[in-house]
């Protein structure tokens, strides 16, 4: 059997596998639903006169079902970015906040929490300044990279940016109401997707999509970039020029993703590695089904969190328990090499 050939029964296999953990996570928590009623739901979107009990109907499409999704696309996005900037800077231990949205788009949530702004601005400030904070990263490197390397700038300037804003949600923190707002924002810094609706999800389905194909398409280029800036340039990439695109789009998927789910570490830095694992390091066929297995594997994460007590884990907590024992995993790995 061929490498493209067990390549494709990998694929095919992770998406039977995403379909058995999308029907589990729908039936799963506290409250039970049977596979029949499952069932009835799903054929009751297709056919009409069917009766279902409001509570099961509720249930399904309205509070599992919207974080379901919320869950693949989030994990899928946070994956597809961590593996893009992995390729881009030529560094296994890179995640998408290197460049500081993640403290971000933290900020803005927690400036909107403050101000007792309604969910929706609390989603427009998180993405706002999770752009802002990178954008600020971009500027930085403009200015003092000229005659250093501009990956090993960008990535100073990132770690710098966010340890300024990490410093202002401590400040935010400090000043926020102990017995209401401090603990909202605290929540939302641990990352979770309770009290996700469908209408949340479209402005994050909106940019992962295209952003996944567009990304996808530039694999190619990621792969040449791999070699080194000259070799990319001695057949005709501009390399600053798509180094820019890919942190366009990077940063716009990794600022919606956060702007609804908080900040969850570990996944844009687990799920490549182990997608390198099951499809290789062609970042065509990469990025994609890191896309996917991240998807997966945040469903299974979250259901995990909102079962395994009567209290609901923050998602940020349970990542770092399972990420932290894999970076080691990781760091003796490539002590070898």
């Amino acid at each position: 059997m061929t490498h493209l050939e067990n390549r494709n029964i990998v694929i095919l296999l992770l998406f039977l596998f995403g379909i058995a953990v999308t029907v589990s996570s729908l039936l799963l928590g506290r409250f039970d639903v049977s596979f029949n009623e499952f069932y009835l739901v799903i054929k009751s979107l297709f056919v009409n006169n069917i009766e279902l009990p409001a509570q099961i109907e509720t249930i399904i499409l309205h509070i599992r079902l919207p974080r379901v999704i919320a869950a693949f696309f989030v994990g899928g996005t946070l994956s597809l970015t961590g593996a893009a900037y992995q390729g881009m800077f030529r560094n296994p231990m890179v995640s998408p906040s290197i460049l500081g949205v993640s403290a971000g788009a933290g900020f803005g949530a927690a400036l909107a929490i403050l101000l007792s702004l309604s969910a929706f601005w609390l989603q427009i400030f998180s993405f706002t300044f999770g752009i802002a904070a990178v954008a600020i990263v971009y500027l930085i490197s403009l200015s003092v990279g000229k005659r250093h390397d501009k990956c090993l700038t960008l990535i100073l300037a990132g770690m710098m940016v966010s340890t300024v804003f990490a410093a202002l949600i401590s400040l935010l923190k400090y000043v926020a109401d102990p017995y209401d707002s401090l603990p909202s924002i605290v929540y939302w810094l641990m990352g979770g997707l309770s009290n996700i609706e469908l209408t949340d999800l479209k402005y994050l389905v909106a940019i992962s999509i295209p952003g996944t194909i567009f990304l996808t398409m530039l694999g190619w280029k990621l792969d040449i970039l791999s070699f080194g800036d000259d070799e990319a340039n001695s057949i005709g990439i501009n390399v600053d020029k798509f180094r820019f695109m890919v942190i366009i789009i990077a940063t716009l998927m990794t600022a919606a993703a956060v702007s609804i789910s908080g900040i969850i570490g570990w996944v844009g830095l687990l799920i490549p590695h182990i997608t390198r694992m099951f499809v290789g390091s062609k970042n065509n066929v990469l990025l994609p089904v890191s896309f996917l297995i991240g998807g997966i594997f945040l469903m299974a994460v979250d259901d995990f969190s909102r079962t395994v007590s009567s209290m609901e884990i923050p998602l940020g907590i349970t990542t770092s328990l399972i990420g932290a024992p894999f970076f080691v995993f990781v760091l003796i790995k490539t002590r070898k090499k």
